[in-house]
């Protein structure tokens, strides 16, 4: 889509739904209970896991599979790996890759449902999807993945995977409360430590992609909107911080192109495919990284 065919979307007035937006605040606000559950290596552990996990899911599963057919898998692993996507409270897969399908359409432009530089930074990291033109699923864009039941259950009922993980993880605490009471936790601990903290690192973390990886950092290709490469967005989101890499070349499993641009997501993706897990991890083509090489002065850090 060119850059005048992006500007004649227009997207329908701002609803923010306000009964949403209650629990998302509690959730933040909940994890001030870690100052009456405290904290235990076990509780640090399993929230870190947590987080890696789901990040993980959600980037190459949610991002690189569902949003953009990057590799291939069986039908096991890619419900598997939507649990674990869903597991991170960001909705149901088919919602987040049909809406994903439409940033890249209009990235940047008007029509753009999370963009830093038509709403500011505080609307596209964690105020677009409380708006209530922004609910609904348009299985117009996701038809491919559509097709399965079992996503399309998940994406209707997104609530039951972090409801079950709530309960497991308190159930967890509990039970190591009373067999090993030595690892001093309990089952609000686990619930608070895994199910509040870790869930909203994971937020802000793959948020961040959306609002900061469009304002700051440097771009190699010259791509049509403000995405950015920002190596420490890189790190902690394992790889999708280098966004002026994957609005370039957006089907690439591999977002991080060069050796020296860390990309702990395909990493992963690669080490799966060793064991046939996934496959047909399609590759970034050598005229793209030919030219990103001969771009050796890329523009500064800061807004475009």
């Amino acid at each position: 889509m060119n850059t005048s065919d992006k500007r004649m979307i227009v997207r329908p007035p701002r609803k923010i739904m306000w009964g949403q937006l209650i629990p998302y605040i509690a959730i933040h606000l909940a994890c001030f209970a870690v100052i009456w559950v405290g904290w235990s290596p076990a509780a640090l552990i399993v929230a870190v896991v947590l987080y890696v996990v789901r990040v993980f899911a959600l980037t190459a599963f949610y991002h690189r599979y569902f949003s953009h057919r990057a590799f291939k898998t069986s039908r096991i692993v890619q419900f598997l790996g939507a649990v674990a996507g869903n597991a991170s409270m960001q909705r149901g897969p088919l919602w987040w890759a049909a809406h994903h399908r439409l940033h890249h359409r209009v990235s940047d432009a008007p029509g753009d449902l999370h963009s830093p530089h038509q709403d500011g930074l505080l609307w596209s990291h964690m105020g677009w999807f409380h708006d209530r033109a922004n609910q609904p699923t348009n299985h117009k864009a996701i038809r491919d993945f559509a097709r399965f039941p079992e996503l399309v259950w998940l994406d209707r009922f997104d609530f039951a995977v972090p409801l079950l993980l709530a309960v497991f993880l308190y159930a967890l605490g509990d039970a190591l409360n009373a067999w090993a009471p030595g690892l001093r936790t309990s089952g609000l601990q686990m619930l608070v430590w895994g199910g509040v903290i870790s869930t909203v690192a994971v937020y802000h973390v793959t948020y961040s992609i959306n609002s900061f990886a469009h304002w700051f950092g440097s771009r190699r290709f010259p791509t049509d909107d403000f995405s950015r490469n920002n190596w420490l967005l890189a790190l902690i989101t394992f790889g999708e911080g280098w966004h002026n890499n994957h609005h370039h070349y957006p089907n690439a499993a591999r977002q991080g192109f060069y050796w020296w641009e860390l990309d702990i997501s395909y990493s992963i993706l690669v080490a799966l495919s060793w064991f046939g897990i996934v496959w047909d991890l399609h590759p970034v083509p050598a005229h793209v990284l030919e030219d990103g090489q001969l771009r050796s002065n890329p523009s500064p850090v800061g807004r475009a």
